[in-house]
């Protein structure tokens, strides 16, 4: 018994070690590599979801984004379950959810896409201070914008500056929503 958990533990760290190199992987833009570290991580976990969210990713980054929702649809009965890190926040809990959304976004799907940035700000408590949290106001606002709401998109991205308020003001996502913000008043 005490070696079945142990080899348990193991398998469970060496998933946990895959699914961190697919997604650094990803954030430096070898994607092919991403997709086998990705590949490797299907076959040790059980969460496919995660399988589907690496995908997603990528092809969203190819400018693939109806691909993306496909692929996270599948990861939709799961994704409000456990966080893939507890201890300072909970990093990854609603990132396919957020990836969904800006591939919607992607394809000009305003409503589907508010829909799933107010799924995350309906669930904020579970993020603590994933920075997703936040950049949800933003995104809600675009999505918002899309669909021609300009009163409730402005009352997003207020909410987005107003988290925002203290962060360097040269910071790209910054500078850009200020910019988006000012075209919408």
């Amino acid at each position: 018994m005490l070696m079945n958990l142990l080899r348990q533990l193991f398998v469970q760290r060496k998933s946990a070690r895959l699914f961190a190199e697919a997604q650094r992987l990803f954030r430096e833009g070898a994607f092919e590599e991403a997709e086998r570290a990705g590949a490797e991580y299907a076959k040790l976990s059980s969460d496919l979801a995660d399988v589907h969210y690496l995908r997603a990713l990528i092809a969203l980054n190819q400018s693939e984004p109806a691909k993306a929702i496909q692929l996270l649809q599948n990861a939709a009965p799961n994704e409000f379950g456990l966080p893939h890190s507890g201890l300072e926040g909970s990093y990854g809990t609603l990132y396919p959810i957020y990836v969904r959304g800006l591939a919607y976004l992607a394809t000009r799907q305003g409503k589907e896409a508010a829909a799933e940035f107010q799924k995350i700000l309906d669930h904020r408590s579970i993020l603590i201070s994933d920075p997703i949290g936040a950049l949800s106001y933003l995104q809600l606002g675009r999505a918002l914008a899309l669909t021609g709401d300009q009163t409730k998109a402005i009352k997003s991205y207020n909410d987005f500056l107003g988290v925002w308020k203290d962060a360097d003001a040269d910071i790209p996502v910054l500078k850009q929503a200020k910019a988006e913000y000012a075209k919408l008043q």
